[in-house]
């Protein structure tokens, strides 16, 4: 009988040497709407011209029927990008730490092997801090300034949510075990205008973060996206009389509480 031989699905393509690093995690889907989250760990990681060094193999994880590989052209020659799940690593700035920034698409399969991959980047690059980030549809205003809120095991009551869960609720339980200090920094956005991507929710994750870690990045180019997109949403609910109509029982119920 041939024995089946798993394949390492953690591929490095170098081992940086960091100083007190972060992680900063974020997955498209569940947990991303109007792609803030993911939007807001790239941006981030541009800011930082951070360089990937790894990757997971998206074979084990990834089911092609649902997020396909796209056909990209390159110098006249096609070539194939498949789904996958890439770290970057980066110096910080006005901070004495590095950062590591993980982005991809939340994993269709073998969650358990996913988060396996994630601990050991986590313990390879010697991590001293995980921070994961999330964005939800609410019913919240859209002309109130998006505040994210800081879920931190010293800081808040720890969460009362029961039911089904993503990726990063999975990681939380994984980092928890292995006393890893997480973090998570989620978006609340309004569930009546899912337009995606939202740069304002994405900003407001960027600027919290900054503020908590200390980290100096130009929010500028984030800031005037999301002026841009605020622009739209407000025409948006004007042209529409239930959108409209709508959005004033919501200011008078948040008035009336």
């Amino acid at each position: 009988m041939v024995k089946k031989v798993n394949m390492d699905p953690l591929n490095f393509e170098s081992r940086p040497s960091l100083r007190h690093p972060v992680l900063v995690l974020a997955f498209a889907g569940w947990s991303d709407a109007g792609a803030s989250a993911t939007t807001a760990t790239r941006y981030l990681s541009e800011q930082l011209i951070a360089a990937k060094f790894a990757s997971i193999d998206p074979e084990e994880f990834y089911d092609f029927s649902i997020q396909r590989p796209l056909v990209r052209l390159h110098e006249g020659q096609r070539q194939i990008q498949w789904p996958s799940y890439d770290f970057y690593h980066g110096a910080g700035i006005g901070v004495q730490r590095d950062f590591v920034f993980g982005i991809g698409a939340e994993p269709h399969l073998r969650w358990k092997g996913f988060s396996e991959a994630i601990v050991r980047i986590v313990r390879e690059a010697n991590i001293e801090l995980v921070v994961t980030l999330g964005a939800y549809l609410d019913e919240v205003l859209y002309t109130r300034p998006v505040d994210p809120k800081l879920i931190a095991e010293l800081d808040l009551l720890p969460s009362r949510y029961q039911g089904p869960t993503g990726i990063v609720g999975i990681l939380s339980d994984a980092f928890r075990r292995m006393a890893m200090t997480n973090v998570s920094l989620w978006a609340a956005l309004p569930h009546y205008l899912p337009a995606s991507p939202n740069p304002r929710g994405a900003l407001a994750l960027v600027l919290r973060f900054n503020q908590w870690i200390g980290l100096r990045v130009d929010t500028g180019p984030l800031e005037r996206a999301a002026a841009e997109f605020q622009n739209k949403i407000n025409e948006a609910v004007s042209g529409d009389s239930n959108l409209s109509a709508f959005v004033r029982e919501l200011k008078k119920r948040e008035f009336e509480q």
